[in-house]
């Protein structure tokens, strides 16, 4: 027994040292990040320095530079219940469950099978009842490396994917911070155009007064009129614009917008001016860009594991148990059976199948390469765009500023005149429009600045 036992062992042992001996094979490329031509500076800040990747590190409270307090509230409620930061993080188990998956083909596998039948085990044989029970264990050896390139590419998924729960998080929060800045924003242009319609019903009074007194023509009083209900139709359309945006922080959050309500805001938050240099980070910081390049990494080992389609599979197989036709000395020495010996197979003919994958797999290859590029150039547009933004909508605040004061000036100078009958009410209403236009043009210059700002913020990664 012993002489037969080592017969059968032989090649089983040959069988496994060579496939130890290859184990350090794995057939397809070897990822190399693929080389970008990076600006040596940018063109709206000529600091920059080389990156030195860092996706993987916390964003921190970047909201905080608003310096309000509602928002600071308002980002916790996002980071515990929103949506899409539940559906990324959600893939995200689902990628590391994956590649679990992968690494668990490296290992053996184990199986126990006990079973019951009844029949005729020879020609002639008497029916009769077979009872067996087994435990066998198989191992495909990774010979060309196809298990380890399927587990790097689960690694690369995996590390995707947590760059992709990064760039939800990030986003959602973007788009909270920019929703709720316009809307305090509105809070405080809805508060100047109703002051706006008080003037602007004080001057309709007097020009009423002045009617009756015969001093201006009906003319006048239609034009006040006409002034005052356009400053009406103004609030009511302020209004419906607070609305969708507190409509779009309730969704946000992940809360019914027909019960979820903000007050008034009491004034506007901090606008942050970003240092210069800091976009110098962008490659260390975006995780979209993290997730596009683990993309690339993923897709190259996809070509591994179609090139090693190719070649054999090599299984090492063993198994040992019982089986008997009595149930009463089942588990007996005479009744044991064992089998042990490797399996090799290969495909010989497909009709161009592993070939077709192959090809497959480079293309998906080529594509994310194209891919991992573009979004690196969106960024640094973004970053360009933000950047531009910053600095020349803070000019043209100062301006329009400005301006407003001057046209604030005029008007009271001219509503002074009006009322002592010096002027008429052509030249208020004059005046006041150019006014109301000042105003309005403020107030959507500073939308913008805080939606740059967001914007920026955004486009570096988060916290500087």
């Amino acid at each position: 027994m012993s002489t037969m036992q080592d017969t059968l062992f032989r090649p089983a042992l040959l069988a496994a040292l060579l496939a130890l001996s290859l184990t350090g094979c794995a057939i397809g490329p070897d990822y190399v990040k693929p080389a970008l031509d990076m600006p040596a500076a940018f063109k709206e800040d000529g600091r920059w320095k080389g990156a030195q990747p860092q996706d993987e590190h916390p964003r921190g409270p970047w909201w905080q530079v608003y310096h309000d307090a509602r928002l600071d509230g308002l980002m916790d409620t996002l980071n515990r219940q929103s949506p899409s930061i539940a559906q990324a993080e959600a893939q995200y188990r689902q990628a590391q469950a994956l590649l679990d998956q992968a690494e668990a083909s490296l290992w053996p596998s184990l199986g126990l099978n006990a079973a019951k039948s009844r029949g005729v085990s020879s020609a002639g044989g008497a029916v009769e009842n077979q009872y067996n029970l087994s435990l066998a264990a198989s191992w495909e050896v990774d010979l060309w490396g196809s298990v380890r390139r399927a587990v790097e590419a689960g690694q690369a998924k995996q590390s995707a994917s947590a760059a992709q729960l990064a760039a939800a998080r990030l986003s959602a929060q973007a788009q909270l911070a920019t929703a709720y800045l316009q809307l305090v924003t509105a809070d405080e242009q809805l508060r100047q155009l109703r002051e706006s319609e008080s003037l602007l019903k004080a001057s309709l009074d007097i020009t009423r007064n002045q009617f009756n007194a015969g001093i201006v023509s009906d003319a006048s009083v239609a034009q006040a009129e006409s002034q005052w209900k356009t400053a009406q139709a103004a609030v009511v359309d302020k209004q419906l614009t607070r609305a969708q945006l507190e409509h779009a922080v309730a969704a946000a959050l992940g809360e019914n917008p027909s019960s979820f309500s903000l007050p008034q805001a009491s004034g506007l938050p901090r606008l942050p001016q970003i240092p210069p240099g800091l976009p110098s980070t962008l490659l260390e910081r975006r995780p979209d860009i993290a997730a596009a390049e683990r993309a690339v990494a993923q897709a190259n080992a996809q070509i591994g594991i179609a090139k090693a389609a190719y070649f054999p599979t090599l299984t090492l197989g063993a198994s040992g148990g019982y089986k008997s036709s009595s149930f009463a000395d089942w588990v007996s020495l005479p009744n044991r059976i064992w089998s042990v010996g490797p399996q090799l197979a290969l495909s010989l003919f497909d009709a161009g199948l592993r070939r077709a994958q192959t090809a497959q797999a480079i293309a998906a290859y080529d594509a994310s390469v194209a891919s991992y590029r573009q979004t690196v150039l969106s960024a640094f547009q973004s970053v360009e765009d933000n950047l531009s933004a910053q600095g020349l909508l803070a000019e043209e605040a100062g301006h329009q500023q400005a301006a407003l004061e001057a046209a604030r000036r005029a008007e009271t100078i001219t509503a002074n005149q009006y009322r002592a009958g010096t002027v008429g009410y052509l030249n208020l209403l004059t005046a006041q429009n150019s006014r109301i236009s000042a105003e309005n043009a403020l107030w959507t210059l500073k939308n913008r600045q805080y939606v740059a700002s967001v914007s920026l913020i955004s486009a570096i990664g988060g916290q500087w």
